[in-house]
């Protein structure tokens, strides 16, 4: 089998891999044409979870079972345990039910002592690797592959779960973890409705979202999400102290956590991203209580870490981020869309878009940069969220042509590099990731750009192809100036596995694929 070629960085690494890997039979008879496809189309199977499957689902790769065996799984007050444990009970069997233990989830979430799994309703597709539950911004880019492969019904499980979470557990979470529970991610809710709904148009159906959505936009615009002074929104975790899942599962070679890693870098190095004596106290040797709420705010962000927000991010929630409101200017500009396939009045606000033109586009510069609303100033770093205003279609042709001018700075040979910083963390430069790649190509296409868009989707879709031949899988995050998904030597903070499955770039390959023209596309297949 292939798939032992692979080089994981530790040994729980490679159990993930081999977990989450595609069955040898398929492997050996792939589809004659276009094996990657049909590994792609295959793997949403191995990736789905369901109520029929809550003893493998209710398993975290970064935790482990209670001294009994069991993984607990929480059901929020208002959903009825009762009435799920009897559902239960005629979908799982009796050796199932035995692995997990079902449990009420405490109105405060911080009284929880065992973290666990989150119930929802309606099977969903997880990630891959040591990510084994429904994610927030993943689940959008999975959707989209779910939808390019016929698996209508699954897609839209996927939109009924996260109008569930944010009935039940009061916005879309980071995952359906306890420890989640205080955070959400970038809000695609409006693209994954109004993606369901061209597919399979249900009026009613969509009707019935639009509370969900109005109480979910309320989550992002309004405090503490809501910075007053500039109209604009941030990221902004609402528990405190060292997040569970860092503590449990982010661990060098040498089982230092990553927050142990950040003290010594703290220690032996000059910081002039921000005053660090707000995030660490040298005379005690410990990090401080707004570190963390930084750090927990970065992982809200989905980008944890980089240095886009400052040294390992934790400066994150004094920005409003171009990325995340580029993206509740679409959720405003979509529940206006709904509204009016409802026959409901609706105007969609220009105020979101014009502010984002205002402070975060820099004119010497010819990009989109974060805004730092403490000191009113932009911070000057290349990233690839300057494509998100294209993408969102808020930029004048003017300012994407700067923005594509400035191409050399991210273009490499394995196509576009997260940042123009080598940080050692896994969302800076050389890396390449798969939805940023989708959504920098679809905003180039957006305007006009079709020669640049189809260069940059050969060079990373031929990296991952060439990736994928060598190993037998698709990952999660490739090198784009080596052509590598060997990437773990590289990258010294956070999590520096490289997960199997993976969904966000399996979807992102056939969505970019299929934007190709076609002889361009059956060039790259041939290669």
């Amino acid at each position: 089998m292939r798939l032992r070629r692979f080089r994981g960085p530790s040994g729980i690494a490679v159990l993930c891999l081999v977990a989450f890997a595609i069955p040898a039979h398929l492997q050996q008879t792939p589809e004659p044409r276009e094996p990657i496809v049909a590994y792609i189309k295959h793997t949403w199977t191995v990736l789905t979870r369901s109520n029929r499957m809550l003893a493998s689902a209710a398993v975290d790769p970064k935790f482990h079972a209670e001294p009994d065996g069991r993984w607990p799984v929480y059901v929020s007050a208002s959903a009825g345990l009762a009435s799920i444990q009897r559902q239960l009970r005629q979908e799982l069997s009796p050796s199932d039910l035995e692995k997990i233990e079902l449990r009420p989830l405490p109105p405060d979430s911080a009284a929880l002592r065992e973290p666990g799994l989150l119930y929802l309703p309606r099977p969903y597709v997880v990630p891959g690797g040591r990510f084994n539950e429904m994610y927030g911004w993943d689940s959008y880019f999975i959707q989209l592959g779910l939808l390019h492969d016929g698996e209508f019904d699954l897609a839209r499980d996927m939109a009924d779960n996260f109008l569930y979470e944010i009935r039940e557990y009061g916005k879309i979470l980071n995952a359906n973890r306890t420890y989640y529970l205080t955070r959400s991610q970038p809000p695609f809710v409006t693209e994954m409705l109004l993606g369901v709904y061209r597919h399979t148009p249900d009026r009613n159906w969509l009707e019935s979202s639009v509370p969900a959505i109005e109480k979910y936009y309320r989550y992002w615009t309004t405090e503490p999400h809501l910075t007053p002074a500039t109209g604009l929104s941030r990221y902004y975790d609402l528990g405190e102290g060292p997040a569970p899942e860092v503590l449990s599962a982010e661990k060098d070679a040498q089982g230092r956590t990553h927050y142990e890693l950040i003290k010594e870098y703290y220690r032996t190095h000059k910081v002039t991203d921000y005053d660090v004596g707000e995030y660490f106290d040298p005379k005690r040797d410990i990090l401080t209580e707004l570190f963390y709420k930084g750090d927990r705010s970065m992982r809200e962000s989905g980008f944890d870490p980089s240095n886009r927000f400052g040294q390992f991010n934790v400066d994150v929630i004094h920005f409003d981020p171009v990325c995340l409101n580029s993206l509740v200017y679409l959720m405003e500009s979509q529940t206006a869309e709904i509204l009016r396939i409802l026959d409901r009045p609706s105007d969609a606000a220009r105020e979101r878009a014009d502010r984002i033109n205002r402070l975060m586009w820099d004119e010497q510069a010819g990009l989109y940069f974060d805004y730092e609303f403490v000191h009113g100033r932009r911070r000057i770093y290349p990233f690839l969220t300057t494509f998100y205003p294209l993408w969102a279609g808020i930029a004048s042709k003017e300012q994407a042509a700067a923005v594509v001018r400035n191409l050399p700075m991210f273009e490499r040979p394995g196509g576009l590099q997260t940042s123009t910083n080598v940080s050692g963390n896994q969302w800076d430069a050389p890396f390449a990731w798969a939805p940023l790649e989708m959504i920098a190509v679809q905003g180039l296409r957006r305007y006009g750009y079709r020669t640049e868009a189809d260069r940059i989707t050969r060079e990373f879709l031929s990296l991952v192809l060439d990736q994928y031949r060598e190993s037998g899988i698709i990952v999660e995050k490739y090198d784009a100036v080596r052509r590598t998904s060997r990437v773990s030597g590289n990258i010294h903070f956070g999590y520096s596995s490289n997960e199997a499955g993976f969904g966000w770039t399996n979807a992102a390959f056939t969505a970019l694929l299929d934007e190709l023209p076609p002889e361009q596309r059956k060039e790259l297949l041939a290669k």
